[in-house]
């Protein structure tokens, strides 16, 4: 691999599709969160994971963020009728990859040869591999005490206080040994952190053991997107959450989340006067990705940037 991507939901999707059409699929590695996981309905939901596959295999729902675009509805429909649990939407397209995920895994076969194997019948060239095989699943406490991620983002829509999170099972989760492996090859010329959530797309990966480390040590600078932009977020609740965690809604702080972990920072033109808060490994570049052409540019920049950082100090 030259290329690693650590990969929350919609926005990490979206640069790791523009990443997809200018890095050769074969040297292109993206690792999905899967702390937003759970089961539902008896079945393995990995959010993360799909939204990624779909994004990439181009049947991703644009209206929705979420889901296929060539949906139908009619197990929702019915489940309502019958008096089901229908907070968790799933469509019937969606339905057949849960179900299958379901039962290949209770057969006893891991999430990432799943993983590959439901990416390469969806005519996904780049490895997909979620963080690990092992479960993580993320906690939230609001004021109501502790939750499961999925109520607090979906049922609840994000709505109640965030006061803290844990990530259950990191601890003791193995990093997958494909993505540590990516880390220590020295042919490595970038890591890229999209533009996801810090506190719940990329904190759940980097919690694994020896993740931060690996990080650390590898030969490739670490380049991370700014999810905010003007003090919003694109989608979801990061500005929610920064403010809640006591912290200004802004690129600025997100560089500074990340801290010296990351090598080299991205943030948009309307962000351009916080670069000297920041510090000089800041570029500037459009990170709103509203066309393919624009999710192209953008890997474009941050490519670029760890260019021209491969042959300066690490942190």
């Amino acid at each position: 691999m030259t290329v690693v991507a650590l990969s929350g939901g919609v926005g990490g999707a979206k640069l790791a599709l523009g990443l997809s059409r200018v890095v050769p699929a074969d040297e292109l590695l993206i690792v999905a969160n899967t702390g937003d996981d759970f089961e539902h309905l008896g079945l393995a939901i990995s959010p993360d994971i799909d939204t990624v596959m779909y994004t990439l295999a181009g049947l991703a729902n644009p209206e929705l963020g979420w889901g296929r675009h060539d949906e139908t509805w009619s197990f929702m429909e019915t489940l309502a009728a019958i008096g089901g649990d229908t907070w968790f939407r799933l469509g019937d397209r969606d339905l057949a990859v849960h179900v299958e995920r379901t039962r290949r895994l209770h057969a006893g076969e891991t999430l990432s040869a799943i993983t590959e194997d439901l990416c390469r019948r969806l005519g996904v060239a780049p490895r997909v591999l979620p963080m690990s095989d092992d479960p993580v699943r993320t906690r939230v406490r609001t004021d109501d005490g502790w939750i499961d991620f999925q109520d607090y983002f979906v049922h609840r829509r994000c709505e109640p206080v965030v006061h803290e999170l844990v990530f259950h099972g990191a601890e003791t989760a193995r990093a997958h040994p494909a993505f540590l492996a990516a880390l220590s090859d020295p042919r490595l010329t970038a890591v890229v952190i999209c533009p996801s959530n810090p506190f719940i797309s990329i904190d759940p990966i980097l919690a694994l053991p020896g993740v931060r480390d690996a990080l650390a040590d590898c030969a490739a600078p670490v380049v991370a997107v700014s999810p905010i932009i003007g003090g919003r977020a694109v989608k979801g609740p990061t500005a929610k959450m920064m403010g809640e965690f006591g912290m200004t809604p802004s690129a600025s702080a997100v560089a500074q989340r990340y801290g010296t972990l990351i090598d080299g920072f991205v943030v948009d033109f309307a962000d351009m006067d916080q670069v000297a808060s920041i510090g000089a490994r800041v570029t500037l570049g459009q990170t709103m990705m509203t066309t393919l052409a624009d999710r192209e540019a953008l890997a474009r920049t941050v490519l670029g940037a760890a260019a021209v950082l491969m042959n300066k100090p690490r942190r």
